[in-house]
């Protein structure tokens, strides 16, 4: 019961991150450089390190989670060029968005999120202080989590009233991922795999989408901004591991 009543924290996080993005959409480049930091951060501080942990404590090796890494980064390249995008007469128009990207991104952060929630139930089937420190991390990063639904959602043209669809199902995803560890409990090894190919999923949507479109306007003195906007997202990543750990 503490794991589904923390994890209503994160619903709060969640939202209050979605509604900031959409608050602040005409300014959406720098949301999106700070995102892409966040993004790196979350693989860098977050993702990886706890794959080595879970291989250290069962004896294995990592091998299998940066498969699921690349397989993941190429899965949603591959999604993205061949399935998603009209790309038969890209070159015949100006440059645009495609709702069906944003879409299939915001449903693939929605997945982590209901992970995270499962991540704090099965904290808490270990120790009370386990789950504790777990659902603090992911309340921490969870702000972030829905202003990257929202962000998402916003740079491919979809609309603001299904982007807040999106946010709602991404803020509720924690509590209900939660909830389910209460009917089974995942395998350490199927977990590793899990967060291997979410990494890999980060890496490719933080590097060939959010970066581009966030420097995609070239306006005169903003650039060292962005970056800079970058850097604090991955910064603020460091930091919140670090203090919830």
């Amino acid at each position: 019961m503490s794991a589904i009543l923390l994890s209503l924290a994160t619903f709060v996080s969640t939202a209050f991150g979605g509604l900031f993005a959409l608050r602040f959409r005409d300014r959406l480049h720098f949301i999106l450089s700070f995102t892409a930091g966040v993004l790196l951060g979350v693989v860098s501080f977050d993702i990886l390190p706890e794959i080595f942990e879970l291989a250290r404590a069962q004896n294995t090796e990592a091998t299998g989670a940066m498969i699921a890494l690349v397989v993941g980064f190429l899965l949603f390249h591959g999604l993205e060029k061949f399935l998603l995008v009209h790309h038969a007469h890209e070159a015949e128009y100006a440059a645009h968005r495609h709702p069906q990207v944003g879409l299939l991104s915001a449903l693939a952060l929605i997945g982590h999120s209901f992970m995270d929630g499962v991540g704090i139930g099965l904290a808490f089937q270990v120790s009370q202080s386990a789950g504790i420190i777990v659902a603090l991390a992911v309340i921490a990063h969870d702000f972030c989590d829905g202003l990257n639904t929202v962000s998402l959602m916003l740079v491919h043209d979809n609309t603001p009233r299904r982007s807040t669809a999106m946010l709602a199902l991404d803020a509720l995803a924690p509590v209900l991922g939660a909830a389910s560890t209460l009917l089974f409990s995942v395998p350490p090894g199927a977990l590793m795999l899990y967060l291997g190919f979410f990494a890999g999923f980060l890496l490719y949507i933080g590097a060939s989408d959010i970066l581009p479109e966030a420097h995609s306007q070239n306006r005169p003195g903003i650039t060292l901004g962005l970056i800079a906007l970058t850097c604090l997202g991955a910064a603020f990543i460091f930091v919140a591991v670090r203090l919830a750990g």
